[in-house]
């Protein structure tokens, strides 16, 4: 049986439309650079920070949390062609000051980059 279909094979209808609420934002891309970063007002009255650029990391070591430079991007896992474009997603690895690391947050969401040392 196909997807969103009777078992006749006519389509089902839509019960209504999204509300304004209820419907996605664009994505948002961080890319190495120069920092800056935006607030959006959401629902609830709350702020939400995002990031647009950044070449700063804060990498968390045994002791202390440091805060870096990004030097490059390595490689990202979940699309091979962001690591070309030096786009900073959750899961890459990229270059800095310390060594090797890994983003282990989703910088498009929060207002900065975490990441930890790799060997």
């Amino acid at each position: 049986m196909k997807r969103k279909r009777k078992i006749t094979g006519k389509k089902y209808a839509k019960a209504r439309k999204k509300k304004k609420h209820e419907r996605k934002r664009p994505g948002r891309l961080v890319k190495l650079g120069e920092r800056n970063k935006r607030t959006k007002k959401v629902l609830g009255g709350n702020l939400k920070t995002f990031l647009l650029n950044s070449n700063e990391i804060n990498i968390k070591t045994k002791d202390k949390i440091k805060k870096t430079k990004i030097k490059n991007v390595l490689e990202t896992p979940s699309n091979r062609f962001f690591a070309r474009q030096n786009i900073l997603t959750k899961g890459t690895i990229v270059e800095t000051e310390l060594g090797k690391a890994k983003i282990t947050n989703r910088p498009s969401q929060e207002g900065c980059i975490n990441g930890i040392l790799i060997g």
